[in-house]
Order: structure tokens, then C-alpha cells, then sequence
């Protein structure tokens, strides 16, 4: 039994029928020859399971929400519960791939198993066929989904998992009693912690403080981002886009412009949200806001194979700047600094205070936000979410089958209602994003501007 950090039960209460907090990475590999049958899939991923810690955790709350939840390796596990297989409809390209990812990301997570499920998509054109595992934020991060699939995945068609170090033991559910006696261990604990992070705190908001005052380039201050038609309640429904740019060219207009592949990345994004919103006639005067999800364990810290360890930087994307170039200078420079004060204040201080989110009163809060529909009453805290992971650099395979694509895409929220995720792959970086689909039909075409946007920087 182990209790869930605050960030990890952090995206449990934030859950509300419309805001789903799982993610989900989508694998295209050749389909084997002959199919997978049910059965064959359900055993090629049981010899995995050792190797892929959550997908046999369950969530267990704590009775009164008296403290963060718990997971417990589940006593009535059912892999053939969490595996689902699907036919794309004709003629299987990308776009109907995505079309059934947008079916799959629409609907809830069953909170009484393990957080997961994986969907075989089977039909697609060139003798392919697609793995969409949706796995709820609790469970794991960007970071640590991605050392899952290296871990996990072959080297070699021919390679056999290694073993396991030990066999896999159920654990009964916990009493009441057992809950509330370890949780008030663990609030313990925590207090005991409490003096140090509010110091820690303290010194790194002065050094923020400071900082600011000095600094050439203003940081886009919270809730004061401009209003957008995805930047309002959530509706349930999901449209889901991808498309794949390569990593050379992108590494191109990042040495001609003397930028990072991040910052290079931000600025393809903010290209591709300006051309849909001119085309809708709905471009704001100043720029965009975005939340990037950066990695805040430790340096020097083992791989991670489960659970959460991020913090969020807050930078421009500069919409309102028609030249790419431009664009990608202004982008750069306020990244930079929001990089730095991010550092100031130290990137394991959210993590942190996380742990101390009261569950009921936080569950409810944002429960009522949704059910009053407060996001289309206020300015949203950002408009939007871009995320840039690295993914494995080496050819990958699965069920002996090679791995030719990989995407990902994280979850929306309440008045942030467009998530650009971007996973790099051997050659190629692989763009996932997720919107509402009353709010963002026209997704597709702004995923594929992306390509128009790249040629125009390195033609810049």
C-alpha cells in the first residue's frame, strides 16, 4: 500500500464529467501477421506487467477524504477488463485514426479498477495497425509514461521481457481503520515537513519578486489571459488531431535562429493557433498565454516509472507578431525568463504543496466550478498547454511488431481547452492535441499548419 503524492491525487480531484484527467499515447506498429487474437494480445501484455508498475494499482480513498488516496496492488485484477479492440473505419488513414483517439479520449476512466486501458485499432491503411493506451495523470507523467514505454518495449522483433525479480502479490483491501490510522501518520509527518517548505517558499518568491523588477521581459500574469472560444467551460466531447514533423529541419531553424528545439517548438505552435484564429477572424490584440509542463525530479534521481513530478512554467506565445522570426525571438526571450524565475523559485515547490490539498473541500471546489459553468465567467488562467517530451531514440517494437509512430496527449481543464503535446520518436517529432469538439472543430487544419509554419521559419 502506498499513499499517492499530492500531485498525483491532484489530478484525481480535479476530474469532473467534462475535464477528464487521463492521457493517452497512441503507438502505429505493422500489424502482426496473422492478427492478434484477444487472447494472444492478453498474454503478450501479461508477460509485460512486471515491467509496467501502475497498470495493477488500484486507487483506494480514504474514508471522510481525511487524507490523499492509496494505491494497492488491485485483489480482483482483470487484464481482460482494461483490453478493447476497435476496427478504423474506412479507408484507415491518419485522420480516421484519429477520429476513433477522439471516441476513446471522450470518456471516463473506471475509478473501481486500475487507472488504464488499451485499445487495439485494427484496419488501418499499409498493413498497420494502432495501440492507444489511455492512462489517467495519476498514475504517471509525461516523464515517467515515456520511461514506461522504453522500459518495456523490445530492442529486437525476437527479444523475450526479462523476468520478473519476484512474483506479483495481490494486497487485500485495507480496513477503515487501517486507513485513518496510517493517514494520521502521514499528516504527521507532513506537519513535521511544513517549516521547512514555507521558509523554502518564502525566500524563493522574494528571489521571484526581485527578479522581476529587474528583468527586460514581463512574465503573462494568471487569469489575465485573453478569452477564446476553447478557452471557456469544457463540453465532453473530444476531437483529437496528429500529425509528425522531422526532427533535422526543426533542428535546422533552431541553429539558423540560435534557439533551443523548445523554444523552436513554441514557436511553430503559436504560428499554427494565429493562423486558425485570423482565419476565424478572432485574433486577439496581444499575445497568448501558455502552461508548459516542465520535469521537477531531482537531478540525478533513478528513471521514474509512475506518478508525477512537474511543475509549470507560464510564458507568451506571441500570436500577435506576423513574422515568424520575430515571433520566434519574442517567444524565446520570454521562455528564458520565465525559465530563470521558475528556477528561482524552485521547481519541486508545487510538487510539494500539493501534499497539502485538503481532498473534500478541493473535490468539491472544482466540481462546482464545472457544474456553474464559472470558466465562461472569468479569464482563463491560460489559453492553453504545450508540452514537448523526449521520447525514445532507438527503433522500438511490440508483440514483435516494429513500432512506426508515437504520439501523446495530455488532458484539458477548465477554461484551458487546448493541449499541444509534442513526444520526439527516432527521427521524427510526433504532435498530439486535444480540444473540445464544439469548441475547436476546425483542430485538424490547425495541427496541419504546423508543416506551413516550419517551412516559413527556416525559409525566414
Amino acid at each position: 500500500m502506498q499513499r499517492l503524492a499530492g500531485q498525483d491525487a491532484y489530478f484525481l480531484y480535479r476530474e469532473t464529467p467534462a475535464a477528464l484527467m487521463h492521457t493517452l499515447k497512441i503507438a502505429v506498429c505493422d500489424a502482426p501477421d496473422p492478427p492478434l487474437s484477444r487472447e494472444q494480445l492478453a498474454k503478450n501484455l501479461e508477460r509485460h506487467l512486471h515491467l509496467l508498475p501502475p497498470l495493477r494499482r488500484r486507487v483506494v480513498p480514504v474514508p471522510l477524504g481525511f487524507h490523499h488516496p492509496v494505491w494497492i496492488e488491485d485483489p480482483d485484477f482483470d487484464l481482460g477488463f482494461h483490453l478493447r479492440r476497435v476496427g478504423a473505419p474506412a479507408p484507415g488513414g491518419a485522420r480516421e485514426l484519429d477520429e476513433v483517439v477522439s471516441e476513446i479520449a471522450s470518456h471516463p476512466l473506471d475509478r473501481e479498477r486500475p487507472l488504464w486501458e488499451l485499445w487495439l485499432v485494427e484496419g488501418l491503411a499499409g498493413g498497420r495497425c494502432a495501440f492507444v493506451l489511455k492512462l489517467h495523470h495519476a498514475a504517471a507523467d509525461g516523464v515517467a509514461t515515456a520511461a514506461l514505454i522504453s522500459h518495456s518495449a523490445a530492442r529486437d522483433a525476437l527479444a523475450d521481457p526479462p523476468p520478473p525479480a519476484a512474483p506479483w502479490r495481490p494486497e487485500p483491501l485495507p480496513t477503515a481503520r487501517r486507513l485513518l490510522a496510517d493517514a494520521c501518520r502521514d499528516h504527521l509527518r507532513q506537519l513535521a515537513r511544513l517549516p521547512g517548505l514555507v521558509a523554502r517558499t518564502a525566500r524563493g518568491v522574494r528571489a521571484v519578486r526581485h527578479r522581476a523588477r529587474e528583468a527586460d521581459v514581463a512574465l503573462p500574469a494568471m487569469w489575465s489571459s485573453p478569452r477564446l472560444r476553447f478557452s471557456r467551460a469544457l463540453r465532453p466531447r473530444r476531437i483529437y488531431a496528429s500529425t509528425s514533423l522531422p526532427l533535422d529541419a526543426v533542428r535546422r531553424a533552431k541553429d539558423a535562429h540560435g534557439a533551443t528545439l523548445n523554444d523552436v517548438v513554441l514557436a511553430l505552435c503559436a504560428g499554427a493557433v494565429r493562423r486558425t484564429l485570423v482565419a476565424a477572424g478572432e485574433l486577439p490584440a496581444g499575445p497568448l498565454s501558455a502552461s508548459i509542463p516542465v520535469a521537477a525530479d531531482a537531478s540525478g534521481a533513478p528513471v521514474r516509472l509512475a506518478g508525477n513530478r512537474v511543475a509549470y512554467l507560464m510564458t507568451a506565445l506571441r500570436t500577435d507578431l506576423a513574422d515568424p522570426a520575430e515571433r520566434l525571438r519574442a517567444t524565446r526571450a520570454v521562455t528564458l525568463e520565465a525559465k530563470l524565475q521558475l528556477e528561482l523559485l524552485g521547481r519541486e515547490a508545487m510538487a510539494e504543496w500539493m501534499d497539502y490539498l485538503p481532498p473534500l473541500p478541493y473535490t468539491w471546489m472544482r466540481r462546482l466550478q464545472a457544474r456553474l459553468r464559472l470558466a465562461d465567467a472569468h479569464r482563463p488562467a491560460s489559453n492553453l498547454v504545450v508540452s514537448n517530451v523526449p521520447g525514445p531514440r532507438e527503433p522500438l517494437y511490440w508483440s514483435g511488431s516494429p513500432l512506426r509512430e508515437l504520439y501523446s496527449v495530455g488532458p484539458l481543464s477548465e477554461g484551458i481547452g487546448l493541449n499541444l503535446t509534442v513526444w520526439s520518436y527516432c527521427d521524427r517529432l510526433y504532435v498530439g492535441a486535444l480540444a473540445c469538439h464544439e469548441q475547436l472543430p476546425e483542430l485538424p487544419e490547425l495541427v496541419d499548419s504546423l508543416h506551413a509554419e516550419l517551412a516559413a521559419l527556416l525559409n525566414a
